[in-house]
């Protein structure tokens, strides 16, 4: 297999995200479930450990309070579906929720170096979420930090409740 074939392989080429039910996303944050979806899907990788039938269709959705990730193959056929339970995250997420609040409202308002400041938080938190996420699943997938923090603003978005 030469490297290029590695790179088609070991990447997601579809994502599903789990729809929230009856509940109305702002535009802010409509907006960024649509771009990590795209950024995701434009440049990842992803390689679930002992499965190399990639590229990977993945359907993330919530169950209960466990993230889930159903893992199939280009086809759509079933390769694997493993679960990530979220509550080690929820801190995380509500600090992440609360800095994002902060940086949209200082945007408005507030001098750029608050802006600039409020912004770093907010990044620092986001890649904090991603490493937990690569470090927790590592038994299970290999990706690298992009694909990670990505898939953290989904997982974010997914925590949002009505």
């Amino acid at each position: 297999m030469t490297e290029d074939d590695t790179v088609v392989r070991e990447r997601i080429q579809r994502l599903h995200v789990e729809e929230p039910a009856r509940i109305r996303l702002s535009a802010q944050v409509e907006h960024e479930r649509r771009a990590a979806i795209f950024d995701l899907i434009e440049d990842n990788r992803f390689r679930v450990v002992g499965v190399d039938r990639g590229p990977y269709v993945v359907h993330l959705g919530l169950d209960g309070g466990v993230l889930v990730f159903d893992v199939r193959d280009s086809d759509d056929a079933p390769l694997t579906r493993f679960t990530f339970p979220v509550q080690g995250l929820r801190r995380l997420i509500k600090d992440y929720f609360t800095v994002c609040d902060s940086y949209f409202q200082s945007i408005k308002t507030a001098s750029p170096s608050r802006i600039e400041a409020i912004d770093m938080g907010r990044r620092g938190l986001h890649n904090e979420g991603a490493e937990i996420l690569r470090q927790r699943l590592a038994d299970r997938v290999e990706m690298n930090l992009d694909t990670a923090r990505r898939l953290f603003t989904l997982i974010c978005v997914l925590q949002i409740r009505g």
